[in-house]
């Protein structure tokens, strides 16, 4: 009598490692977080060293996101996949709350990994439990975003004393679509920025990316900077586009579609490690820090904050 062979061993699984390990609900792919708090690659420009993403990926879809290459850990691809296959992490709030018990305190960012008040916030209301896990622990914390969800919970960020940094790279609209096709327009987001002063919230610009000879021409840099100055920022911290690993190739595919002629100027400009040349980088820091001194606002990274206490001192007399 004949028999059937049984394999032993299982056919192996060749899908991506977060379609194998995540809950798809809605859309969204739930993946319980290791870990919350995360390096901040030196690279990308902000002031801060250390960051908390309640979600991986954006919808945004800018071609000029640092974080892109965070997708490919995961088995997906840096371009498409960061814009469609978002990622959330239900388990943000009591993780972060474990990782601040023993936190020494260093000034963190919030939203480093997709924008934390993109759409999928509509649907897991995680920040409103981030913030007041960071607001108990006395950590500062810089919460960035392109997205007028924000002022949902701009009571609660005033009384954190959180600093809100909203992304204005550029006032130009054409830009803006071809390189940011998902995000707000910039005159959704200067009214944001006047919306989040009225409540009370230290909002500052993040003036990023300044994308080289597409978006850094006087007039453009002028017309930003007064734009942003008249929505009551009080603050601008700019930086010029960064590409690393993963960013790199997506953006030069579309910039080889769009403008074939600045290809040959990029890899001039931009060395392997993906950053600018320095003398370009601080030519146009220079020009925007000198706009700022005639629009009235401070300009550059903010200066670092010191842990508040948890409790109010107690009187030694």
């Amino acid at each position: 009598m004949a028999w059937d062979a049984l394999s032993l061993v299982e056919a192996a699984d060749d899908r991506p490692l977060i379609e194998r390990r995540a809950v798809v609900r809605g859309g969204f792919y739930e993946l319980q977080a290791r870990t919350m708090i995360e390096r901040v690659p030196q690279a990308a420009g902000i002031a801060q060293r250390w960051a908390l993403s309640p979600y991986r990926g954006c919808a945004h879809a800018c071609l000029g996101c640092g974080a892109r290459a965070g997708h490919r850990r995961l088995g997906l691809d840096a371009g498409g996949d960061f814009d469609t296959r978002i990622v959330v992490k239900p388990n943000a709030v009591a993780r972060l709350r474990a990782e601040l018990a023993r936190w020494d305190g260093q000034e963190l960012a919030v939203g480093v990994s997709g924008d934390c008040y993109q759409a999928a916030e509509e649907t897991y209301r995680l920040m409103p439990g981030v913030i007041a896990a960071l607001a108990g622990s006395g950590v500062p914390f810089t919460v960035y975003t392109k997205s007028a969800l924000v002022l949902r919970d701009a009571g609660l960020l005033a009384r954190a004393g959180a600093r809100v940094a909203v992304s204005i790279a550029f006032v130009d609209e054409r830009i803006r679509r071809a390189v940011e096709p998902g995000a707000p327009g910039a005159q959704a987001r200067l009214e944001l920025v006047s919306a989040l002063v009225e409540a009370g919230v230290d909002c500052r610009v993040l003036m990023a990316p300044v994308l080289p000879l597409l978006s850094d021409a006087a007039d453009q840099l002028t017309a930003t900077v007064r734009r942003i100055a008249g929505a009551g920022a009080r603050a601008v911290e700019p930086v010029v586009l960064r590409l690393p690993p993963g960013t790199r190739a997506w953006y030069a595919q579309w910039l080889a579609r769009a403008h074939p002629h600045l290809v040959e100027r990029y890899e001039e400009l931009y060395d392997r490690a993906g950053l600018p040349s320095p003398g370009y980088e601080e030519r146009i820091t220079g020009q925007i820090a000198e706009l700022c001194q005639v629009y009235g606002m401070a300009c550059g990274a903010s200066p670092p904050r010191p842990r508040e206490p948890r409790a109010a001192q107690l009187a030694l007399v």
